[in-house]
């Protein structure tokens, strides 16, 4: 044909070819008996329906429907949903729904891993000390501060402080809760600066000794300590590493929650003690 010549009009346009339920179900691997399910569930029906012998004929273009409803099932989606989607309901709604949905479940999955982690990463990889992420809640403290020559006068004032604690009238919270603050970065032998706390129902007049504050609530990674605290140093290694592992990064003032010690138990293996580290998700 030239191309001056003048086009004659197709009279009609090509059939799409038709391809049987075996074959349709073959191309886009999967069963015969799901293509038959999702006619039943009005997901996609054939293209074509012999009316003699009812065989079931499907096109090539339906083969963007199959690929679409696979894909939204691995996306988690139920058949329901589907359809929803085939009916033209907001289609950002839902896929923002399910994602929504998607990210709390990462979100608890990832705490159970961190749990199995704090398991794994224990000082020996013992079962009884392992790291979890919680919630501290918000707390009103008695605190006072000091400056120390060594650790084992931690606990030397204590007394001192929880006498000026009953003389301003204060009543501890419970459960009781009393942890020490280390207010300058980095490891110190000598000349620490320490803050400890203890929390009570109310805040009292500040004195020159105590003073009286709300802590926020944390998200912290906590591990227990048993025994003597010149072993906080393996504690210590275990808590860090599994916040540097899990993808954490340190965001406040370490503390050390001190639950029993030389106050109420005869034996040093008895001591129990609660590193609780401040983080949040990098």
């Amino acid at each position: 044909m030239k191309m001056n010549e003048k086009h004659e009009a197709f009279a009609e346009k090509t059939a799409p070819q038709l391809y049987k339920i075996g074959m349709f179900a073959q191309m886009n691997h999967i069963t015969i008996k799901t293509l038959r399910f999702y006619e039943e569930q009005g997901l996609l029906c054939p293209a074509f329906v012999g009316s003699e012998n009812g065989y079931r004929y499907y096109t090539m273009n339906q083969m963007a429907d199959i690929h679409r409803i696979t894909a939204l099932k691995q996306a988690g989606f139920t058949l329901d949903e589907i359809k929803l989607i085939n009916q033209g309901a907001d289609t950002t709604s839902l896929l923002t729904s399910k994602k929504v949905a998607l990210l709390r479940k990462i979100a608890e999955l990832t705490s159970q891993i961190s749990v199995i982690d704090g398991y794994l990463y224990g000082p020996a990889k013992a079962l009884d000390t392992p790291v979890l992420i919680r919630k501290i809640p918000a707390v009103i403290v008695a605190s006072m501060q000091k400056r120390i020559d060594s650790y084992d006068e931690l606990f030397s004032f204590m007394p001192e402080m929880g006498a000026e604690m009953e003389r301003l009238g204060c009543q501890c919270a419970l459960p009781e809760y009393c942890f020490t603050h280390y207010l300058e970065p980095g490891y110190k032998e000598d000349h620490i600066l320490i803050e400890t706390c203890e929390a009570v129902t109310e805040k009292k007049e500040d004195s020159a000794l105590v003073k009286f504050r709300e802590l926020p609530k944390i998200t912290a990674a906590c591990i227990f300590h048993k025994g003597s605290y010149d072993n906080f140093p393996d504690t210590y290694a275990a808590i860090l590493r599994f916040i540097e592992e899990n993808g954490y990064e340190i965001c406040g003032n370490i503390r050390e929650n001190y639950i029993d010690g030389i106050w109420n138990k005869d034996r040093e293996e008895d001591w129990l003690s609660e590193i609780q580290i401040p983080v949040r998700v990098i």
